[in-house]
């Protein structure tokens, strides 16, 4: 379907993706992206080349509910169609939840948003493969209320280095974390991180701090000394990708 050129829209899509089958949100060299497959889609459907501005690059096997991108187009298509041409061609680990014509500056990464990340854990003697691709699964027990202890030091503005991938380029490593909550959904617990934005690797890096909290090889206090740090050596693992999912993204 080739559409007719006209003025220029900027359109903003909604996007859910399993995350499992991609090298993540970013365009790379020779790798399958959610963008490089947004961008292959989108330009067959408009007939013309387009490429997409994410707001959230998350990782390679991260999930999301509703990642934000925007892209420009001459095509007379109305933007609440595009998602369901869209949906037509993209494969079905990728769907587009909306699509709404913004402002012709309007910017993902250029406005005040609020991002709510979960992690999931599947705590059993023995793994469930039905959930192997959504959470990530421990034999050990974890202390919940030493988690939940733990994760009040990482609420409000603090320099998040400590929780930062080494080597990562960033102006700032300063962020503001307005909840930290983890909740028991049977044999699952939920990490539930709400803030103004993300470090690379951040909130894997704090779910693998605080389940060594968790399992009793820090104390909840120490998660100060952490933070005070600003020194990834002083933080726990990288939690796999497997068990985050971006569920929220605000516009504030």
């Amino acid at each position: 379907m080739r559409e007719e050129p006209h003025g220029k829209k900027r359109v903003r899509l909604t996007v859910a993706y399993d995350g499992t089958a991609y090298h993540g949100w970013q365009l790379q060299n020779n790798a399958v992206t959610i963008e490089s497959e947004l961008n292959r889609c989108l330009t067959e459907l408009l007939g013309e080349p387009i490429q997409v501005i994410g707001a959230s690059r998350t990782d390679a096997g991260v999930h999301a509910l509703g990642n934000i991108a925007v892209f420009d187009t001459t095509a007379r298509m109305p933007a609440g169609k595009i998602s369901y041409a869209l949906n037509q061609r993209l494969p079905e680990d990728i769907r587009i939840q909306c699509s709404e014509e913004v402002a012709p500056d309007w910017h993902p990464r250029h406005v005040v948003s609020r991002k709510t990340y979960e992690y999931r854990i599947y705590r059993a003697e023995f793994a469930m493969p039905i959930r192997r691709l959504y959470t990530h699964f421990t034999y050990h027990a974890l202390d919940v209320d030493a988690m939940r202890r733990a994760a009040q030091y990482l609420e409000g503005e603090h320099d998040f280095r400590s929780f930062c991938q080494a080597g990562a380029q960033v102006e700032s490593t300063v962020r503001c974390i307005y909840s930290v909550k983890l909740e028991e959904q049977g044999p699952e617990l939920v990490l539930r991180i709400c803030g103004g934005g993300f470090l690379y690797n951040m909130v894997r890096i704090i779910a693998g701090t605080l389940m060594e909290v968790g399992r009793g090889k820090r104390s909840p206090e120490d998660m100060e000394a952490v933070l005070a740090a600003c020194d990834r050596r002083a933080a726990g693992p990288t939690a796999p990708a497997n068990g985050l999912t971006l569920v929220q993204y605000e516009f504030l």
